[in-house]
């Protein structure tokens, strides 16, 4: 632990207390470093002290106003801070100061609190240093009101503002986002004669660019330059940030290249925001080449901070890589660098988006063991994890103990809150969520709405979202595309496609530009509707906008072409062409959306070709694609090649389906593998629950056709046992095929299963087996026959009458 007591110029060094010898001076101020260790506790505390003028110190002439008086004590400058810290906010400070000026501590209110005093001192003289102290603090905690009250108080005691004064108060105005007033000061300070220097310059500089306004921050540094006053790298640093804030990323760097050619040599803040930048771009690979040039002992003149570590890791929580997330936070501390709150957040950020909410919790109690104070940032990202975890009642829980802990959440925590319980199919609760926050005084922004809309499209209902849109319009929320998009999303999950169409063309009218989510999002939809050539004509719309193809966009299309007549595979692959010639990869779904197209025109060779195409450039076949090259296989007469590629799905794991366990049981029927097919029943058990009811049956179709009528019994009975419903097409497929090969009896007690199941055999069942009985069975076994269906008519069969 390391504390450290920095205090400067006693009230007795005002005017009316003038020391005799400047070597007196200097002594009185000079810092002396103490240091205190305890091995046994590991505490390290260095603490620099103070004298100041004693009473020893003032002149003899002085000396009587003070002397006699019995309430001054002779304290140095370090005694009095540390007895004006350890007052509680309620006791006064009158009765211990003897010093001013506690700002290198911050404790602003003291310091208020002991000016005030001064103030009220008979021997107090207004001086400009003293001021300019006092600005530069409230400047330091954003109290820009007091920092300009002070501006025109001190010119009521008669001390004239010099450029250091206006060097304060630029950068208070600057600090809180208020650009105009900057450059105003500025003005007045030429009209007063005073010349700006560097200081001036950079601070007026930042005011522009922190506020985003990165043209006026060039403009102002150009004046600097043509008044004569040259750039430092605190200036091209300035530069830098306020292309940052302006979100010019490509500006900074191009800057940052004359900066090389200047020959100007960069410190850590300037690759820190070069970093960002890069980031920001998506060249994260030479984001990361800087950051091992700064870590690279040998060459490196600038070493990372904790700020380049942060950003790394946030670079890292983009990409998704958790783990590389992880161990730049464990290499900052390694390095020997203590992490701050930001740092902090990021880890749990990058641990909220990926719902691992053990790790977020974990690092929220580590920060709490390391001191620091958790803020609402990590409050929110908790909560985050909470919810992408599918814990909507935790994130609550974070939410009330942030309450509890009195840390005020701010609009990103309601959003987060209502996502968690939109996100698990709670949409009455979201909707409770948006309205307390507007009860709790917060207002809502686009991507409240963003949240509520997305909310609406996973509740799996048919949601009024022109409720919401409406809200949004009495609030004046000004939709964005990303709201679009999502209030598009949401009508057609609730296959309400006119609708979509219609707020689709309502967001033209309101000049909000389309992007490539939006057309995804209306392409998939008319798939889905099976609208595919309404589905292929958006392209033309995306031409027009000069909205670039994704490849999100061209994998929807291919499965638009797919769908469609065999006659429009020629257009699936000039689209197939395209994307490759674009530079977007093609993945398993755009690739499995050409295995569909060229099934459709009965194009297995060009099927069987694209696949071994799939493999060599590295995408790995799904279940979808699978399928679809088996169908081909099936389809172009080589069904054995259905087994090679079973066997290279279990080698992959690629999770079976129901569309492949019914092409691996075509390929038996063609082949005639009847025992593989009969070994297949027991591989696919585990798969059965999640089968539909008509690929079941187009399988028992399938053995009972071939004659397997015992295998076709083995999976029913397999069928039965996982818990699948049964309905009355597949008691027909078994009755079918079960007279087929003359199996009477088992027929008869299929009925009976029938009966008992709750599920009425049709009048066509009872005639079959009666005809059969008559025409097949017999004169031996007619009777029986007879016999068994009177026994069912009195369990209750009515259609038996019928029959006759």
């Amino acid at each position: 632990m390391a504390t450290v007591t920095h205090l400067v110029t006693p009230p007795e060094s005002s005017r009316a207390y003038r020391p005799r010898a400047a070597a007196k001076t200097s002594e009185a101020l000079q810092e002396k470093k103490s240091v205190y260790v305890n091995y046994d506790r590991g505490e390290h505390e260095v603490s620099v002290r103070v004298s100041g003028f004693r009473k020893a110190d003032i002149a003899r002439r002085y000396r009587v106003r003070v002397e006699n008086d019995r309430f001054q004590k002779d304290w140095s400058v370090t005694e009095v801070a540390e007895r004006l810290v350890a007052l509680n906010r309620w006791e006064e400070v009158d009765g211990v100061l003897n010093s001013w000026e506690l700002s290198r501590r911050g404790c602003i209110d003291l310091c208020v609190n002991v000016f005030n005093w001064m103030k009220n001192q008979k021997n107090y003289c207004a001086r400009n240093d003293i001021y300019n102290t006092m600005i530069r603090l409230h400047a330091r905690c954003n109290r820009v009101d007091q920092a300009r009250g002070l501006f025109f108080e001190m010119q009521k005691w008669s001390c004239k503002p010099d450029a250091e004064t206006y060097n304060a108060l630029i950068n208070a105005h600057g600090r809180a986002g208020q650009w105009r007033w900057a450059m105003n000061l500025m003005d007045d300070m030429l009209r007063a004669a005073i010349a700006p220097s560097r200081t001036t310059y950079n601070n007026l500089i930042n005011a522009c660019g922190s506020s985003g306004n990165w043209r006026e921050a060039l403009e102002v540094c150009k004046k600097m330059t043509d008044n004569g006053v040259g750039p430092d790298l605190v200036t091209h640093n300035i530069v830098l940030s306020a292309y940052k804030s302006g979100r010019q990323y490509s500006k900074a760097l191009s800057y940052f290249e004359l900066m090389k050619g200047a020959k100007v040599r960069p410190d850590t803040t300037t690759f820190n925001i070069i970093i960002y930048c890069l980031s920001k771009l998506g060249e994260t690979s030479q984001a990361l080449d800087v950051f091992n040039s700064m870590r690279d002992k040998k060459r490196a003149e600038c070493r990372p901070d904790v700020v380049t570590f942060t950003s790394i890791m946030h670079l890292y929580s983009v990409r998704g890589e958790v783990e590389s997330c992880r161990a730049v936070f464990e290499a900052m501390v390694a390095e020997g660098l203590r992490p701050n709150i930001v740092s902090y957040n990021a880890l749990m950020g990058a641990y909220a988006v990926h719902g691992m909410s053990e790790n977020a919790l974990s690092v929220f109690q580590e920060i709490k063991r390391n001191g620091m104070v958790p803020d609402v940032v990590s409050y929110t990202c908790l909560l985050n994890s909470y919810g992408r975890s599918g814990q909507p009642g935790k994130a609550k829980e974070v939410f009330l103990m942030m309450r509890k802990e009195r840390r005020k959440p701010n609009v990103v925590t309601y959003n987060a809150l209502i996502d968690a319980y939109g996100s698990n199919g709670l949409l009455p609760e979201a909707v409770g969520v948006f309205r307390q926050m507007e009860q709790d005084g917060f207002k809502p922004n686009v991507v409240s709405v963003c949240t509520l809309l997305a909310a609406c499209s996973r509740s799996g209902k048919k949601v009024n979202v022109e409720t919401v849109l409406s809200a949004a319009e009495a609030r004046g929320i000004k939709l964005n595309t990303a709201a679009y998009n999502s209030a598009i999303g949401s009508f057609i999950n609730g296959a309400e496609l006119e609708k979509a169409v219609a707020l689709y063309q309502t967001m033209s009218r309101k000049k909000v530009k389309a992007d490539s989510v939006t057309f995804t999002v209306l392409i998939s939809g008319s798939c889905r509707m099976s609208k595919y050539s309404e589905a292929v004509s958006y392209l033309k719309d995306m031409e027009e906008l000069g909205v670039p193809m994704t490849k999100e966009v061209y994998s929807s299309v291919l499965c638009a072409y797919s769908k469609q007549a065999s006659g429009q595979v020629t257009e699936a692959e000039s689209i197939f062409k395209q994307m490759k010639m674009d530079g977007c990869k093609p993945d398993v779904i755009a690739y499995t959306s050409m295995l569909h197209a060229y099934n459709a025109s009965e194009k297995w060779e060009k099927a069987c070709e694209l696949f071994l195409e799939m493999e060599d450039n590295g995408v790995e076949p799904d279940s979808i694609a699978c399928s679809a090259l088996m169908r081909a296989f099936n389809k172009g007469g080589q069904a054995s090649n259905v087994f090679i590629l079973m066997d290279l799905m279990r080698e992959k794991e690629v999770p079976f389906t129901g569309a492949v366990f019914f092409e691996i049981f075509s390929a038996c029927n063609t082949l005639q593998e009847w025992k593989r097919a009969i070994d297949l029943i027991q591989m696919m058990e585990p798969y059965l629950p999640s089968l539909s009811i008509g690929l079941t049956n187009q399988m028992l179709h399938l053995f009972g056709k071939s004659g397997k009528v015992e295998a076709m019994m083995k999976l029913f009975y397999k069928i039965i046992a996982s818990g699948v419903g049964i309905n009355l097409k597949t008691y027909a497929v078994l009755l079918e095929h079960l007279l087929a090969v003359g199996n009477w009896r088992k027929y008869i007690e299929v009925l009976e299963w029938m009966n008992d199941g709750g599920i009425q055999p049709s009048t066509q069942m009872y005639r079959d087996i009666i005809s059969f009985g008559e025409r097949s069975a017999g004169i031996e076994f007619e009777p029986l026959i007879r016999q068994k269906l009177a026994s069912l008519r009195n369990k209750g069969v009515g259609n038996l009458s019928k029959a006759h």
